[in-house]
């Protein structure tokens, strides 16, 4: 009977706590439900670029490896490894001495065939005078062959009437065989001048052979001597130097040094094929502008176009390979490294934009709670577009200058008080 009479006086003692706690907690349902703090932001318009976002690679606009074309030493490197080089920048001097050397004995030769030639000349046009001459003496004395032809037949008719002597007729006969024997003896010296000139005129084609064979081995050697001075062939930066002064190297055998042109710059990046046509369209249009944002570097990032769509999609991964071109003049991007590449498709004019945190997802989809002028809170549906940068398009459901909120939303029902929390409301009118 003690034990619940004292049982009865603790419940009694304990009955104003609990009223109390029950009501303190009304009272903050209370206070909740008529004031929840959230953060606002206003709804704002804008032009909002279409863009495609993916990983790239950063390319040589041109990459050369210096090899020497000939054998021998290396006596200079006038360059450090990583300079900038412009292209004609001497490089590179291989031993030049045997090669001078070597040109020395080729214009000797050369020389010596120029004189044979002068030479050879000289004897074709002695050969060819002698053969006129020879020509000529056949002409007057065939003529004067056939004139004692002509009277010994005549005179041979005479002798037979007998109205000239057979001496005279002898005499005249004579005459006409000598004769005759002197076209013979023109004519094999004819033959023979024409022999010796075919003979220095195949003489002189030798020897300007043997000109066109030295100077071609003059120019060769001269080529070789060009060849132990290696420029640069393009503007670039260089890289390690792999061979060092002193060292002996061979025509063609190992690389000397690296170097990669960097101003303009390539960055390689690749797109699904849903979006070539895109970008297709957009190229036929005009230039198309790519950024190459580098992770961890907070300026600017570097702009450049489009230069190149590779001609065949990859089968394996459905993407295509294309190139944006930089100028890269703060050389901000260097070769292999990997960026964010940006392709700037187009811009959409005016569009309706709020924070990305603003927008839910609820069971019919995306939503957003906007705050009223009486301070409370309004569902609203949305149909919502790209987001970029922190950003979404809200394509139905929402007008410029409302207030959305951005922070505190789950605790909102439509109609539900709200209190915006100070120096949270962005004033940012609608444009």
């Amino acid at each position: 009977m003690v034990h619940w009479r004292k049982l009865i006086r603790i419940l009694c003692s304990a009955l104003p706590v609990f009223c109390f706690a029950c009501s303190a907690q009304t009272e903050g349902k209370q206070k909740q439900k008529t004031a929840a703090p959230v953060s606002v932001d206003t709804v704002t318009r804008k032009d909002v670029p279409i863009q495609l976002i993916t990983i790239g690679n950063v390319e040589p606009y041109a990459s050369v490896a210096i090899k020497s074309l000939v054998n021998g030493q290396v006596t200079k490197t006038a360059f450090q490894e990583g300079q900038e080089v412009k292209k004609g920048d001497l490089l590179f001097v291989i031993d030049p001495r045997p090669f001078d050397a070597a040109v020395s004995q080729a214009e000797a030769i050369l020389e010596r065939d120029l004189s044979a030639v002068k030479q050879a000349q000289a004897n074709r046009v002695s050969n060819a005078s002698r053969l006129k001459h020879a020509e000529a003496i056949l002409t007057k004395d065939q003529v004067e062959a056939r004139t004692a032809r002509v009277q010994a037949e005549r005179y041979g008719a005479l002798a037979a009437k007998g109205n000239v002597s057979k001496d005279e007729y002898d005499q005249v006969q004579m005459k006409a065989d000598a004769l005759n024997a002197v076209v013979l003896a023109d004519e094999a010296g004819v033959e023979e001048a024409r022999a010796a000139l075919r003979a220095s005129e195949a003489a002189l084609e030798n020897t300007q052979a043997a000109v066109r064979a030295s100077r071609a081995s003059l120019e060769n050697v001269r080529l070789q001597l060009e060849y132990c001075y290696i420029h640069s062939p393009l503007d670039g930066r260089t890289g390690t130097l792999y061979i060092k002064e002193g060292n002996v190297i061979k025509a063609n055998d190992a690389v000397l040094v690296e170097i990669h042109q960097v101003h303009p710059i390539y960055v390689a990046f690749s797109i699904r094929e849903q979006d070539l046509q895109d970008v297709r369209r957009q190229l036929a249009l005009g230039e198309l502008k790519v950024e190459a944002l580098i992770p961890g570097d907070r300026k600017q990032p570097e702009q450049g176009r489009l230069t190149f769509v590779d001609n065949a999609v990859d089968r394996t991964t459905g993407t295509i390979r294309l190139k944006g071109t930089f100028s890269n003049e703060a050389n901000r991007l260097w070769p292999g490294q990997f960026v964010d590449v940006v392709v700037i498709l187009d811009t959409e004019r005016d569009a309706t934009v709020v924070p990305a945190q603003a927008v839910q997802m609820g069971q019919e989809g995306p939503y957003a709670f906007i705050v009223t002028p009486e301070l409370t809170a309004e569902y609203r549906k949305l149909t919502v577009g790209r987001s970029l940068n922190g950003e979404t398009v809200v394509t139905d459901g929402l007008a410029p200058g409302e207030r959305v909120v951005t922070d505190g939303s789950l605790r909102l029902v439509p109609g539900a008080k709200v209190e915006i929390k100070s120096g949270i409301e962005k004033a940012t009118p609608a444009s």
